[in-house]
């Protein structure tokens, strides 16, 4: 299996370096939007194979974000994970594949990488 691409949306920085750094030291390609609306062009020029979104997120916010992708062809498949510090009963209405809760540690992207690939081989 190649490398997979993943896109964070995320608007704190510390937060996207550190899902970067994590992410990269498990083999993936990273890509990093700070907004909504830069999250969806590049996932709408060059769909990656997993995106982490934040829920708050200045001007278009994660669900929206969310709903656009699932309702896009081109972005309807990937792997979605909601990113957030809000209490996990509040986001069980997204459309997303996973959730990444916040504060985070290594061990659970690891487990986020591990749950996308065993999915992406069924799929295969």
């Amino acid at each position: 299996m190649d490398a997979p691409r993943v896109l964070v949306i995320e608007d704190d920085p510390d937060v996207s370096a550190l899902l970067k750094r994590h992410l990269s030291g498990l083999g993936c390609q990273v890509s990093v939007a700070d907004s909504g609306e830069q999250g969806l062009d590049l996932a709408f020029t060059d769909p990656p194979d997993m995106m982490i979104i934040d829920i708050l997120l200045p001007g278009i916010d994660g669900r929206e974000v969310i709903r656009r992708l699932r309702a896009d062809e081109r972005t309807k498949r990937c792997h979605l994970v909601v990113s957030s510090v809000l209490d996990p009963e509040d986001l069980v209405e997204l459309a997303t594949d996973e959730l990444l809760a916040k504060p985070f540690r290594q061990s659970t992207v690891a487990r986020l990488l591990d749950s996308y690939r065993s999915t992406a081989s069924q799929e295969e």
